[in-house]
C-alpha cells in the first residue's frame, strides 16, 4: 500500500445536525389537517445529505442524535442500509427522536410542521464531536439550523475547528428555517424567509472559516444581512474566501469561485433540467449532495453544478426527501439518455434504475421452503380427515425445520400464505427469514388474483419486507388472447408493487400447457419485459439444458441487469431430480437458489395431519430433507467456482 493510500481520510464528508423521521402525506392537493396516510422516510437537511451523497458513492457519516425507541432505531437501520457511517450517531435515553409532518398542498404550498421540543437532535453539543472522527474525514457540513442555540452552535464550531486542524474543508448549507431560529409561529414551518438582523449577525461569523458556502438567494440574503442578491454575495466575499454556490431554483445555479461579478449570472452556471415542480421539500439537500460529489472528487465547477442541478430536479419532481435522491448508476443515467418527461417520476425507466440501486438489501443466495401450498394441502387434510385449522400449526413447524437448518445464517427463507400462514409469518419475521408471499387465485389460468383484483389495497397492509409472489401458467405458444390477458394481469401487479414499494417475484410455468424447448421459456420472459415487466426475481421451472439457461440469463441481462436473480422451483421432483436441475443451471450465473416445496413437507405433512408422528418428528423430517438440499445445492456451487 503506498503512502498516500494509508494516509487518505476513510470518510469524505461527515455532516452534522438535524436527523428526523419525516411523515408525508401521500394525499397530493390536500391540506394538511385532511392528510389520511403518510410514509415515513428519514429527514433533517444533514441527514440527507449524508444519505444523498452515500448513495453519489461518497464515503458519508453524520454526527447527530436519535431516541432510545423505535423512530431512532429506524434511522440507524435506514442509515446503515443506505451506507452512512453510524459513529457519530448517538442513541439519547431521555429524548424522542425528531419527527416532522409534511404534506404538499399544491406547487407552491407545503405546510410542515416540526416536532422538535426537547427531541433528542436538537440536543447535539460539543461532547457529541469526536475528534478521531472529524480527523478521518475530507471535509465537515454544518448547517445553519443548528447554529440556532447555544449547545448545538458549539457543537458545530467545535467540528469545524477539529477539520481546520486536521486538514478538513468546511461546508456550509445555509439551510434557514426561521421558525427553528424562534422567527415564526408553530404552523409555519414553511417559512422560508424572515429579515433578521441578529441571525444575519450570528451567520456573519461562521462564514470566515468555511470552503464551501451554499444557499438560495433567500439564504444568501440572511446570510449577509442585505436583500440584494449581488450585494449579500459581495458582503460574504469580503467576509469569506469559500467557493459560494448560488441556488435559484428553475434557473439552476451559479458558482462564484472568486470575485463576485456584476452580474448574478456572470459565474459558472452547469447545465439546467427543466421538470414540473411537484415538491420542493428536499430538493436543496438532494442538490448539495450532488455539488459534493463533484466537488470533493475534484471534478470543475460546471461538472459539479450538473451534478447539482440534476439531483435536485429529481427531488422537486418526487414526493419525499431522502428517498427520493439519485444513486450513481440513476444520475449517470438520466445524463447520458435524459427523459421525455417534465416530471421525472413518471419516466419507467428512470424509475426502475431508482428502485433498482436502492431497494434492501438481500443476501445473494436464496434457499427456501415453499409452503405457500393452499390447495394441495387443503385438499391433504380433507382426505386425512383433519380440520383445515390445522394447517397453520404445521406451516409454524416448518418454520422451526427452516431456523433449525438455517442456524442463523443468511440467505433462508420460505415462501407462505395469509390464509393458513399468518402465525407463521410471524415466526418468520422474528427468525429473520425471506418472506414471499402468493397473490393468484391457485389453479388459475388466465390469471386471477386471490380475493380481489385491486391488488394495491391489499398490498399496501404487507410489510415492506415481503415480497410478492405470482405464479402464472404461461407458454409463450398460448393463444395470443390469453397470452395477452396473463401478461396484462402481471404488468398490473408490477405496477402496484412498485406504488407501494414492495419486492416482486413472477413464477413462469410453461411445461404444464405445452412443450418446453432451449428457447420456450426465454420467449415467456421476453414477452413479460416488452410490456416493462421487470420483475426483481423469476422463479422457474428446472430446464433440460445448460443453453435453456444461457438463452434465459441473455434475456434477463439484456433487458434487466439490475435483476436480483432466478430462483428454481421444484413441482415435487424427487431430491435427485432436483439435485440434476442444480447442476444443469449451475453455468447461469443469475440462478441464485431455490424455493421448493412439496418434496421437503409432503411426507411430514402427511404423517402428521393423520396424526402418526409428533411435532418434533414432523420438523426433524423436513429439517433433515432441507439441509439435505441445501447441502446439495451449496455443493453445486462449489463446484461451479473450483
Amino acid at each position: 500500500m503506498s503512502s498516500a493510500q494509508e494516509t487518505a481520510p476513510k470518510l469524505e464528508v461527515v455532516t452534522i445536525g438535524r436527523c428526523s423521521v419525516d411523515l408525508y402525506g401521500q394525499q397530493i392537493g390536500s391540506r394538511l389537517e385532511d392528510i389520511a396516510s403518510f410514509a415515513k422516510s428519514v429527514g433533517g437537511c444533514p441527514a440527507n445529505i449524508a444519505i444523498g451523497t452515500a448513495r453519489l458513492g461518497l464515503k458519508s457519516a453524520i454526527i447527530t442524535r436519535v431516541g432510545d425507541e423505535q423512530m431512532g432505531r429506524f434511522v440507524k437501520e435506514q442509515m446503515a442500509r443506505e451506507g452512512v457511517a453510524l459513529d457519530g450517531i448517538a442513541t439519547d435515553p431521555a429524548r424522542l427522536t425528531a419527527l416532522v409532518l409534511l404534506s404538499v398542498e399544491n406547487d407552491r404550498t407545503f405546510p410542515l410542521i416540526f416536532y422538535r421540543d426537547n427531541c433528542a437532535d436538537s440536543a447535539l453539543d460539543d461532547s457529541d464531536v469526536d475528534e478521531a472522527l472529524i480527523a478521518s474525514s475530507a471535509s465537515v457540513l454544518v448547517t445553519g439550523t443548528h447554529f440556532s442555540k447555544p449547545h448545538s452552535d458549539a457543537a458545530q464550531r467545535k467540528a469545524m475547528r477539529l477539520a481546520r486542524k486536521h486538514g478538513g474543508k468546511v461546508i456550509l448549507d445555509i439551510d434557514y428555517r426561521p421558525n427553528l431560529w424562534g422567527l415564526a409561529g408553530l404552523s409555519a414551518g414553511e417559512e422560508r424567509y424572515i429579515r433578521s438582523d441578529r441571525v444575519s449577525a450570528h451567520l456573519k461569523t461562521i462564514l470566515p472559516d468555511c470552503d464551501l458556502i451554499v444557499g438560495t438567494e433567500e439564504e444568501v440574503h440572511i446570510a449577509a444581512g442585505s436583500e440584494d442578491t449581488l450585494e449579500a454575495l459581495k458582503i460574504i466575499r469580503a467576509l469569506s474566501k469559500a467557493v459560494i454556490v448560488l441556488k435559484r431554483g428553475p434557473m439552476g445555479c451559479v458558482v462564484y469561485p472568486d470575485a463576485i461579478p456584476d452580474a448574478l449570472d456572470k459565474g459558472i452556471v452547469g447545465q439546467g433540467f427543466p421538470i414540473e415542480v411537484y415538491n420542493v421539500l428536499g430538493a436543496g439537500d438532494s442538490f448539495m449532495s450532488g455539488f459534493l460529489r463533484g466537488w470533493l472528487r475534484g471534478e470543475n465547477h460546471a461538472t459539479s453544478a450538473t451534478w447539482a442541478n440534476a439531483c435536485g430536479a429529481f427531488a422537486v419532481s418526487r414526493l419525499l426527501c431522502s428517498p427520493e435522491i439519485p444513486t450513481w448508476e440513476e444520475l449517470q443515467y438520466f445524463l447520458a439518455h435524459g427523459s421525455p418527461y417534465r416530471a421525472l417520476r413518471r419516466d419507467e425507466a428512470i424509475n426502475h434504475v431508482h428502485w433498482a440501486t436502492t431497494r434492501r438489501p438481500q443476501p445473494g443466495t436464496l434457499m427456501a421452503l415453499a409452503i405457500d401450498h393452499r390447495k394441495q394441502l387443503i385438499d391433504m387434510a380433507s382426505r386425512l380427515g383433519a380440520p383445515p385449522a390445522r394447517i397453520n400449526v404445521f406451516k409454524r413447524l416448518a418454520m422451526q425445520a427452516i431456523a433449525t437448518v438455517a442456524d442463523g445464517r443468511p440467505g433462508f427463507g420460505t415462501l407462505l400464505d395469509d390464509i393458513y400462514g399468518r402465525e407463521a409469518m410471524f415466526d418468520a419475521a422474528r427468525l429473520g427469514l425471506w418472506v414471499g408471499r402468493p397473490l393468484e387465485e391457485p389453479g388459475s389460468r388466465p390469471l386471477r388474483f386471490e380475493f380481489s383484483q385491486d391488488v394495491g389495497a391489499r398490498l399496501v397492509e404487507w410489510p415492506v419486507t415481503h415480497t410478492v409472489k405470482c405464479l402464472s401458467f404461461y407458454h409463450p405458444d398460448d393463444p395470443a388472447g390469453l397470452r395477452a390477458e396473463q401478461t396484462q394481469k402481471i404488468r398490473t401487479l408490477y405496477e402496484a408493487a412498485r406504488k407501494v414499494g414492495r419486492e416482486l417475484m413472477v413464477e413462469i410455468i410453461a411445461g404444464k400447457h405445452g412443450a418446453v424447448d432451449d428457447g420456450t421459456i426465454a420467449r415467456a420472459l421476453a414477452d413479460h419485459y416488452a410490456l416493462g415487466i421487470k420483475p426483481d426475481w423469476w422463479k422457474l421451472e428446472p430446464q433440460a439444458t445448460a443453453t435453456a439457461w444461457r438463452n434465459i440469463g441473455d434475456v434477463i441481462r439484456r433487458h434487466d441487469p439490475w435483476c436480483r436473480g432466478i430462483v428454481l422451483l421444484g413441482l415435487e421432483a424427487p431430491e435427485a431430480e432436483l439435485a440434476r436441475g442444480f447442476d444443469t443451471a449451475a453455468g447461469e450465473p443469475l440462478v441464485k437458489g431455490f424455493a421448493v416445496g412439496r418434496t421437503i413437507f409432503n411426507t411430514a405433512a402427511d404423517g402428521w395431519l393423520a396424526g402418526r408422528i409428533t411435532d418434533e418428528q414432523a420438523v426433524a423430517d423436513m429439517a433433515q430433507r432441507f439441509a439435505s438440499l441445501v447441502e446439495t445445492w451449496n455443493g453445486v456451487q462449489h463446484r461451479r467456482t473450483v
